[in-house]
């Protein structure tokens, strides 16, 4: 007999938000995690839930994540109510800024492709951004306005849904997924430290890891790390309302005065380490966008992996196998994607009909294009 109707491999917001839509339906789940539960990406992001920002153009992976950007606002209400934890959902909106003439094109181009689609997107010259924000830089000489794209902080929201998925009857152990137990062709378990645990469901929610979880049949350079440094400013008083970015990185203010500036795109194995030229290069994108920063005390520095893909396209639905399910590659929209993912593999584990098409998601997408 099963211990558990689904075993869920990794604790970080993935994990957990999959283990709280499945124990809400009535399934008995246990979150297998080998450290603190969203100790990883999920703590080293920014927060910004921005796909008009981040798109390159329309499509599928436009379209879930412009979905799972509107289910923030309710999903915040939901996780508050749920561990009376705030996760800093704050409807800010985001201001894309050109520095030279091609970048501002750039941006007009995307501006004309999502006014489009009906989406809120304005261009502005020089004057009219600093008139949004009054802080930045004067050698700025245009931007984009997208006040649909928000922000929460991540860190928050890890102890959300970890906290949400518990007090509705999630299990929680920790220890090192050795791999996928199978028989016949079917997931049946994972082994736990030599452990075997035995479900009807496993999801690999293991985000830069999940290749390395043997016997899952996702290929070994499926999923890697992409590192991501990253640089957190003290100031008195916010020097900005929105989340500013430009094409070298972005600068997320918190409403305590915290600006989070970010980041970098190492592909270096699962070296976690800061490094002065990352650290360099940050900065000076923080202090091209906002001077007044250069004062700003440097309270933290860390680093964490983004799950990268090839076609930086996330693995969501049925796995390799039957009973496995992926949750994985979700790159730099892990924070926006989890509200719609947990949605989607609990409906995919529950042999519901998703409300989205996963095709384009489906683990074998590649081998499926080249057939």
């Amino acid at each position: 007999m099963a211990t558990s109707d689904v075993l869920v491999v990794g604790g970080g917001v993935m994990g957990c938000g999959i283990a709280l839509r499945l124990r809400q339906a009535g399934a008995r789940v246990t979150v297998l995690e080998r450290s603190i539960p969203g100790a990883e990406a999920s703590s080293a992001a920014a927060g910004i839930l921005a796909p008009q920002w981040e798109s390159e153009g329309p499509g599928p992976f436009f379209e879930l994540c412009l979905r799972s950007r509107a289910l923030y606002a309710q999903f915040a209400t939901e996780l508050r109510e749920l561990s009376g934890v705030d996760i800093a959902y704050r409807p800010c909106g985001l201001l894309r800024v050109a520095f030279d003439e091609a970048d501002h094109h750039h941006v007009e181009s995307t501006v004309g492709w999502q006014h489009g689609m009906g989406l809120r997107a304005e261009l502005l010259d020089g004057k009219g951004a600093r008139e949004l924000e009054p802080r930045l830089s004067p050698e700025a000489v245009g931007a984009a306005h997208f006040p649909d794209d928000h922000q929460v902080d991540n860190r928050l929201l890890v102890r959300a849904l970890t906290m949400s998925a518990a007090r509705v009857g999630a299990t929680f152990r920790g220890g090192y997924v050795r791999g996928v137990v199978h028989e016949q062709g079917r997931a049946v378990g994972v082994d736990l430290d030599g452990e075997v645990l035995r479900a009807d469901a496993v999801v690999l929610a293991a985000g830069s890891w999940s290749s390395l979880v043997q016997g899952s049949g996702v290929a070994p350079q499926a999923v890697r790390p992409a590192r991501g440094q990253m640089v957190q400013l003290q100031t008195r008083l916010p020097l900005l309302e929105r989340v500013v970015t430009s094409a070298k990185g972005y600068l997320v203010p918190r409403a305590d005065g915290r600006v989070i500036a970010g980041s970098t795109m190492e592909h270096v194995g699962y070296d976690k380490q800061v490094t002065a030229a990352g650290l360099a290069g940050i900065l000076d994108m923080a202090l091209q966008l906002c001077p007044e920063l250069g004062s700003a005390p440097v309270t933290e520095t860390w680093a964490g992996f983004r799950p990268w893909t090839q076609d930086a396209l996330p693995y969501i639905g049925a796995g390799p196998m039957p009973g496995l399910f992926l949750a994985t590659g979700h790159f730099r929209n892990g924070i926006l994607l989890t509200p719609i993912t947990a949605k989607l593999v609990a409906q995919a584990v529950l042999g519901e009909r998703p409300s989205v098409d996963l095709t384009p998601f489906r683990y074998d997408r590649g081998a499926q294009a080249r057939g």
